[in-house]
């Protein structure tokens, strides 16, 4: 079932956000080489935790161990943070989180540089958050589930990039995951009707190669079947009669991607 919130409880939602946004501004300057990707996940922990009444959503939900999802370089999703993961320059480290606030979700991720990336990375990650601002600028009431996914494939239209197809983006509201799906992918025109009131997490994952996938033995942790570097933006949005509404904050970097929106 795809639910239609309220203007308050769209606030609700977008309180929560704003903790991940606040976070990952934090973020910015702490990751660097040296770094482990365990060390990261308790910053995350200390940081939503210090919020009265917010909770990590991601840690034990289907079993999960950590309080962040942390993905380096060819891990596109769910990687499992550990002491062991150091990051060094060059490489690029997803953090993507969930806040759970007075019972209602918010998600958000954001792929971060550590120090200096090669200039194949960097257009990497600059193709992925204009693919976001393109599926979120297309978020708006009369449009369809497919013109989310049509905006992406059209942003990166002569990349030569892989948009992975078998992850998606979803509802979210008084469940981290609910209807609709959102793919990467999509025909204009088809799919679910976006009405306003829907709220939607919306996160393009982009390969340098392969749009084809596979699972770790820790059942968790998806790569690129190629071993090419991957990207992933992702922005709790409400669909309004007024526009896209963007419920959890980013970046300075990632806010300006969007800033058209």
């Amino acid at each position: 079932m795809i639910h239609l919130r309220t203007p308050a409880e769209i606030e609700k939602i977008a309180t929560g956000g704003r903790i991940i946004g606040r976070l990952f501004a934090s973020l910015g300057d702490r990751i660097v080489p040296g770094v482990d990707t365990e060390t990261i996940d308790g910053w995350v922990r200390d940081f939503v935790y210090s919020h009265e009444g917010a909770t990590a959503a991601f840690k034990g939900l289907y079993g999960f161990p950590a309080h962040a999802c942390i993905s380096v370089n060819e891990e596109i999703v769910h990687g499992i943070p550990k002491a062991e993961q150091v990051l060094g320059e060059g490489d690029i480290v997803t953090v993507d989180v969930g806040v759970k606030l007075d019972g209602w979700y918010s998600d958000s991720a954001f792929t971060f540089r550590v120090g200096e990336v090669d200039a194949e990375t960097q257009r990497l990650l600059d193709c992925t958050q204009r693919a976001l601002a393109a599926a979120i600028e297309a978020a708006v009431p009369g449009n369809h589930v497919g013109d989310l996914g049509a905006a992406v494939m059209e942003s990166l239209e002569g990349e030569n990039l892989g948009i992975i197809r078998d992850l998606v983006g979803h509802g979210i509201g008084r469940e981290l995951h609910e209807e609709p799906q959102i793919p990467n992918v999509g025909r204009a025109g088809f799919g679910p009707k976006l009405r306003a009131g829907m709220v939607v997490a919306i996160e393009p994952m982009i390969a340098l190669g392969t749009d084809q996938i596979r699972t770790l033995d820790d059942r968790w942790t998806v790569v690129t079947a190629d071993g090419t570097r991957s990207a992933h933006f992702e922005h709790t949005v409400a669909i309004t009669q007024d526009g896209p509404q963007i419920l959890t904050g980013a970046p300075s970097e990632a806010e300006a991607s969007v800033e058209s929106v």
